[in-house]
């Protein structure tokens, strides 16, 4: 299932991400996702994975065409000249000339200024070619709107939580307005169970468990066709071989209309991640290696 983002570039709905996989993990978990039928993979400057992600695909065999590579630029090397400096490296590390989809991992809300020229770097990147289609991360409206005001190029793509305990409809929204795909990190909740309620989680809730039943699907299965089947982009991680392929196995079922509202209808309206306004240079900062 591809969709296609407001530039024309065509993008696997579902994708393969490895957020806080250890590099000495990453490259077999790459590769095995892209065994299994994943087309897509996301990584990030900051997760210090995107070289083990490169050499993940290299051993895969497959043709560099057959890939949508998915990365984004961490706050400290936010600036224009900055950002067209971490464009090369994260390249480097991925061992590609062009990437298909680069993104500024958060808004910096107390120097928006070095956001704003970040994102006037991917915009010329991508003029120049250097990569697909750009967008942001954790970007809210408000942030949002901003950037939209002092750039040229709307984002194709905003990648935010969004999963059934927490699914930011107004982002949703606005997103929609301006023909931005949202994106969904912690597609499933996994987040829920290492920050907040524990004793709550969506791989146990029984809404979400009696659709599963119906369907002779997993929990996790359900929850990624209901962000398919609403339109999002999802990517799941995980480092188990057979959870991978389990993950992939969700264009043989379809929700009904009755049980996508009773998904929806499990928002708690609390966020397991940071709350974006809070990422600071002074708090976040880290290095990001050369490649």
């Amino acid at each position: 299932m591809n969709i296609t983002l407001n530039n024309g570039v065509e993008m696997p709905a579902l994708g393969f991400g490895v957020f806080q996989t250890p590099p000495e993990a990453t490259a077999s978990s790459v590769t095995e996702a892209l065994t299994v039928g994943y087309r897509l993979i996301d990584t990030a400057a900051s997760y210090l994975n995107e070289r083990e992600v490169g050499d993940g695909i290299t051993q895969s065999g497959l043709d560099r065409s057959e890939v949508f590579i998915e990365t984004k630029l961490w706050i400290s090397d936010y600036g224009y000249e900055e950002a067209l400096h971490a464009f090369e490296k994260s390249a480097g590390k991925l061992g590609v000339e062009q990437i298909d989809l680069l993104l500024l991992h958060q808004p910096l809300t107390t120097a928006f200024e070095r956001t704003v020229g970040a994102y006037t770097a991917l915009e010329k990147l991508l003029a120049d070619g250097k990569v697909r289609a750009i967008g942001v991360s954790n970007f809210m409206p408000e942030m949002l709107s901003e950037l939209l005001r002092q750039t040229s190029v709307v984002p194709a793509v905003n990648q935010v939580e969004v999963h059934p305990y927490f699914t930011q409809p107004e982002v949703q929204r606005v997103n929609a307005e301006h023909g931005i795909l949202t994106q969904a990190w912690s597609p499933m909740g996994g987040i829920t169970s290492y920050r907040g309620d524990s004793s709550r989680s969506t791989f146990t809730d029984p809404v979400i468990g009696a659709i599963a039943t119906a369907h002779g699907k997993s929990p996790a299965q359900v929850m990624l066709r209901w962000h398919l089947q609403e339109g999002r982009s999802a990517i799941p991680k995980s480092v188990k071989p057979e959870r991978i392929a389990a993950n992939v196995d969700v264009f043989d079922f379809e929700l009904t209309g009755d049980e996508l509202a009773a998904i929806d209808g499990l928002d708690t309206g609390v966020r397991g991640g940071p709350d974006p306004a809070s990422v600071t240079l002074d708090g976040f900062h880290r290095d990001i290696p050369e490649a």
